[in-house]
């Protein structure tokens, strides 16, 4: 589900996560890793919180943000690919990186940088994870 096609149900699942940890209702473990993330961007709480404008959400110069679910998105594959440690050696970069910085958003932050450049410069094969990981180590 976390790789719906239907855009409004991926965001409805930011908007359940959300409600469920600002309620204190119990959690799936994907609503946990959902609202750990939303939680760290307090800029994305009043969107989240509202159901009709989290839905009718367009991104656009005006919005005065980047698009939040590509950037909550991000945030979610990191740490997937942190916990698998794929590529490997990412979670020994992310755990250098935190040290150096003392802050894990920023940390995140850093690495989510590369992984949008290595998304982009995708060839037909996939991204280059030797070239993810150089920006990364880049990074620290």
């Amino acid at each position: 589900m976390l790789f719906s096609p239907d855009r409004n149900k991926l965001r409805l699942m930011y908007v359940e996560a959300w409600r469920k940890r600002r309620e204190g209702l119990p959690m799936e473990a994907l609503d946990t890793l959902i609202a750990d993330v939303v939680e760290m961007h307090p800029e994305y709480h009043a969107l989240l919180a509202d159901e009709e404008r989290t839905l009718a959400w367009e991104e656009s110069p005006e919005q005065g943000m980047s698009n939040p679910f590509l950037h909550l998105g991000m945030h979610l594959g990191l740490r997937e690919q942190i916990g698998t440690d794929r590529p490997a050696g990412i979670r020994a970069a992310y755990e250098t990186l935190v040290r150096r910085t003392g802050d894990m958003m920023e940390a995140e932050h850093r690495m989510i940088a590369c992984l949008l450049r290595a998304l982009n410069d995708a060839g037909p094969l996939g991204p280059d994870e030797q070239a993810y990981l150089e920006c990364i180590r880049e990074r620290l």
